[in-house]
């Protein structure tokens, strides 16, 4: 089978950058934001693990923990916050704090820092609720938590299912990441804890359109681009844009820009998920190839290979997200959606998504580092291979 390129196919559209690319010190910046988000990390889950071993345990109790051993819950969240994460949020949430002004006076850097992190732990609750609800058997490259969990059930000789037993850990490992995220996001102030509670809504409005997309084998282009726009855009562009501007105090004409911007990267950040999740090279991406075919996702890529394919992969497509569906019809219709257009459709869409996000950025007066930074996350997010 010949796979396509799901990563670069957009350079020849992408043309010269409204805004420049970043220089190597904007760059440096990022990187040392997210070093303190590691730290503050790092922190949380240390105290985390202290309030779980030393004040909620009983007085005299074992404090090792049958079947899962030395893994417990807060060493599972421990487990996900240092492998092989892009920290998109984060960094969109830095840049919207610097391109509405932030850097200039450091004004709401403890807020950011405080919301940056808490989008990290958000994001380990959603990954493996995400594993559980998909059946993954792996998330970056690692057992996800629902497997590893079974897997030391079946090692230990525990009773019962396995399987369930691992399903019910990874449900608590995830709500523990949940409140950890919330418990940081209680102090801030009430215009930043307003905006993450509509992002968290989004994003389980999302989850749950997406589920029941599957289940009713939606297929519309319509469909596909509201949960989309929900369960990534939202939640992983804007909101955190706006969560960063907002502690940079940012203006009106500033959030607006913004809110288009993040409309934009955030449609192109979901069709590139769309396309790795049919084609993605599983040593980058953690997770098996064509996992979205198997699964029935409501992808833009099935709405539009409803509309494109004929013949015999209409066949096939009707299989996608059943127990029918075969290792060999999945490698069918890769190749029947390449050559049937559906990649470069895809593609197309996302390089027009880039251009006109990178267009907004240009005279809107908006801090030139920021807006700089934005640029480089676009073309970031819509030409990732992972």
């Amino acid at each position: 089978m010949s796979q396509p390129s799901v990563v670069g196919r957009g350079a020849r559209r992408r043309g010269p950058s409204v805004v420049a690319l970043p220089t190597r010190r904007a760059r440096e910046l990022n990187e040392e934001f997210l070093a303190l988000v590691d730290v503050r990390l790092a922190e949380v889950v240390t105290d985390l693990q202290r309030i779980w071993s030393d004040e909620v345990a009983p007085a005299g109790s074992d404090p090792s923990v049958d079947i899962l051993s030395d893994r417990d819950l807060p060493e599972l969240v421990r487990g996900l916050t240092g492998v092989g994460g892009k920290r998109i949020r984060p960094s969109m949430a830095f840049w919207g704090w610097v391109v509405a002004g932030g850097r200039r006076d450091e004004r709401g850097f403890d807020d950011l820092l405080q919301v940056a992190t808490a989008l990290e732990l958000l994001h380990i609750f959603a990954l493996i609720h995400d594993d559980v609800m998909d059946e993954s058997t792996s998330r970056r490259g690692q057992p996800s938590v629902h497997t590893l969990a079974a897997q030391l059930h079946l090692h230990s000789g525990g009773q019962g299912s396995a399987s369930r037993f691992g399903e019910s850990i990874a449900v608590l490992v995830g709500d523990l990441a949940h409140a950890e995220a919330d418990h940081l996001v209680a102090s801030l102030p009430a215009d930043l804890r307003r905006i993450w509670r509509v992002l968290v809504i989004e994003l389980v409005r999302g989850q749950s359109r997406d589920v029941i997309g599957s289940a009713a084998g939606r297929r519309d282009l319509e469909h596909a681009r509201q949960v989309a726009q929900m369960k990534s855009g939202c939640y992983t562009v804007w909101r955190p844009l706006q969560l960063g501007a907002v502690a940079a105090q940012a203006d009106d004409a500033t959030v607006r820009v913004l809110a288009a911007y993040g409309s934009e990267v955030g449609e192109a950040f979901a069709l590139r998920d769309d396309l790795l999740g049919v084609w993605g090279d599983p040593a980058r991406t953690g997770k098996p190839a064509g996992d979205d075919l198997l699964s029935g996702k409501p992808t833009v890529i099935l709405a539009l290979a409803h509309e494109l394919l004929q013949g015999p992969a209409r066949d096939v497509l009707d299989r996608v997200g059943t127990p029918e569906l075969s290792p060999a019809d999945v490698t069918f219709l890769q190749d029947a959606l390449q050559a049937g257009g559906v990649v470069d459709a895809v593609e197309s869409r996302i390089s027009g998504h880039v251009h006109t996000a990178v267009e907004l950025l240009d005279g809107a007066g908006l801090d030139p580092q920021g807006a700089a930074g934005l640029t480089q996350m676009a073309h970031r997010i819509a030409w990732r291979d992972r």
